[in-house]
């Protein structure tokens, strides 16, 4: 009864997370093949408090541990359309909470490809690298550190996404990207815009900027 039980909850997560792209998709806010078989192939709930697990398909942002949290889908998905992720790249990600969207990343650049997370939240450190290997993600590194320092030992990257609110990007992460890279990032008090980076012949440029978001300050 327990196996039947178990077979049922992942069937059941399996057709909500089919329900949830098929709705991003109709409002637009998924576009590229690339970013729907990510969200498809990667099982959200295994990223959600265990007491909250049931609530992983609501499109939403939910708590975590210590002010934390695990972002609303159509926002994850926004931002992942501006980066613009591709195989084979190395990319960073500021915030890395319970490793949900470098799970993400990861089906992106695929086996060639590789991820790095920083977290200043030592316990969350611990959880993302659980959930990863729950859900068998080899290509992915997370570690301990303060994100306005970025990861200048695995740097440059291809792309750098900042998964909370900043005033400014910090400058030490424009440094660590290559040129043509690209940067997202929640930047404003109390609501912030998303605003995408570009570098090109060394100098880094505002190319979009879209508002109306909320995240947890960068600490």
């Amino acid at each position: 009864m327990q196996i039947m039980n178990k077979k049922k909850a992942i069937d059941n997560f399996a057709l909500q997370r089919k329900r949830l792209v098929e709705q991003l998709k109709a409002k637009g806010i998924i576009r590229s093949a690339e970013i729907e078989k990510a969200f498809l192939s990667v099982r959200r709930e295994l990223f959600f408090p265990e007491n909250i697990r049931e609530y992983a398909y609501i499109d939403s942002a939910f708590p975590l541990i210590k002010g934390a949290t695990i972002s609303q889908p159509t926002t994850i998905a926004i931002m992942l359309e501006m980066l613009d992720p591709k195989p084979k790249q190395k990319i960073l990600e500021i915030g890395a909470g319970s490793g949900y969207v470098l799970a993400l990343l990861s089906k992106i650049v695929g086996k060639n490809g590789k991820v790095f997370g920083v977290e200043i939240i030592p316990e969350l450190v611990d959880i993302a690298k659980e959930n990863l290997k729950k859900e068998k993600i080899t290509n992915v590194e997370v570690v301990y550190g303060n994100g306005r320092e970025g990861l200048a030992e695995k740097a440059p990257f291809d792309r750098i996404l900042i998964s909370a609110a900043c005033s400014d990007v910090p400058k030490r992460l424009f440094e660590q990207l290559k040129e043509n890279g690209k940067l997202v990032a929640p930047v404003g008090i109390g609501t912030q815009a998303l605003e995408l980076w570009q570098k090109k012949d060394g100098k880094i440029n505002l190319t979009e900027r879209r508002y109306g978001f909320v995240f947890v300050p960068l600490k």
